[in-house]
C-alpha cells in the first residue's frame, strides 16, 4: 500500500506506522517491559494487536509467539498485517470475534481514539484476556500541546500538528477535531472503572521525534533529551500519549 493512499483516511483512521524507526522501537522496549517482565509471554502464549494497521508490532511481538492475532477495520491494511502473521482479519475492536479469556496479551496502539465506541472497545480487550493477562494501551494525551490528527476547518480537513486544540472547552475542541478523541488521566479512569482489571502502570510519553531527526539531527537528539527526561518528572503529564497497563483480575 503507497503511502499516499494511507493519507486517504488519515482523519478517521489515523495513519498507521509506515516504517519502524527509533521511536517504534523505544515503544516496543516500553511494550516488552509491560508485557513480559516475569517471562509470562512464551512461544506458546497468545497475543493480539487490536487495530494492527499494517502489521509492524504484529511482526515485532513474533518474536516471542508464532501465536500473533490482530484485525483491523480497514481491509486494506489488513492484507498489507497478512505477510507478517497469517492470524490477522478485518474486524472491529467493538466485537472482537474471539473466546473470553483467550489471549496472554492485548496491545492496543493509538487506536481507541479512533472507534465508534471506546468503552465497548476498552471492555472488549478485558473480556477477551486471560486472567492475568495485561492490555497495553496507547492513546493521545489531552494535555499534549498539538492536536496531532489535523483538524476541521470549515468543512475541509488540515492533516498535521494544530496547536492548542485540545485545551479547547469540550464543545469547541469537538468541532475542530470531531473526528478523534484525546484522552485525560479521569477519562481513562472512567473507561476501566467498571471492569475486572487493575492498573499495573500508567503514565505518558513523549514522541519519538524520528522526522525532526530525520531533517534536523542535532535538534532532534536535543527535544528526545530533554523532554525524555521530563517523563521522570511531574511535567511528563504534558507527553504526547498515555500508556497504560491494565492486568485482568
Amino acid at each position: 500500500m503507497t503511502a499516499a493512499h494511507q493519507f486517504n483516511k488519515a482523519d478517521e483512521r489515523g495513519v498507521p506506522s509506515l516504517v519502524w524507526r527509533a521511536g517504534q522501537d523505544r515503544r516496543f522496549k516500553m511494550i516488552q517491559e509491560a508485557a513480559n517482565p516475569d517471562q509470562r509471554l512464551t512461544k506458546n502464549s497468545r497475543a493480539l494487536v487490536d487495530g494492527c494497521g499494517i502489521g509492524m508490532y504484529v511482526r515485532a511481538l513474533r518474536q516471542f509467539t508464532p501465536y500473533v492475532f490482530g484485525l483491523d477495520i480497514e481491509p486494506e491494511r489488513v492484507v498489507d498485517s497478512y505477510q507478517h502473521s497469517p492470524l490477522v482479519q478485518v474486524a472491529a475492536g467493538e466485537q472482537l470475534p474471539y473466546p473470553s479469556n483467550y489471549f496472554d496479551l492485548v496491545l492496543s496502539h493509538e487506536v481507541i481514539e479512533h472507534v465508534a465506541d471506546d468503552a465497548l472497545s476498552v471492555a472488549e480487550m478485558a473480556r477477551v484476556l486471560k486472567t492475568g493477562g495485561r492490555a497495553i494501551i496507547f492513546c493521545p494525551n489531552r494535555l499534549y500541546p498539538f492536536e496531532t490528527h489535523g483538524h476541521y476547518w470549515r468543512g475541509k480537513y488540515h492533516f498535521g500538528n494544530t496547536p492548542l486544540i485540545n485545551y479547547l472547552p469540550n464543545p469547541l475542541r469537538n468541532q475542530l477535531a470531531p473526528h478523534v478523541r484525546a484522552y485525560t488521566t479521569g477519562a481513562l479512569k472512567k473507561l476501566i472503572a467498571d471492569l475486572p482489571v487493575t492498573v499495573v502502570a500508567h503514565t505518558q510519553i513523549y514522541p519519538g521525534y524520528d522526522n525532526i531527526v530525520a531533517r534536523q539531527p542535532a535538534l532532534g537528539r536535543i527535544l528526545r533529551r530533554i523532554t525524555y527526561t521530563l517523563e521522570q518528572t511531574p511535567l511528563r503529564l504534558f507527553g504526547l500519549s498515555h500508556l497504560l497497563v491494565i492486568e485482568k483480575k
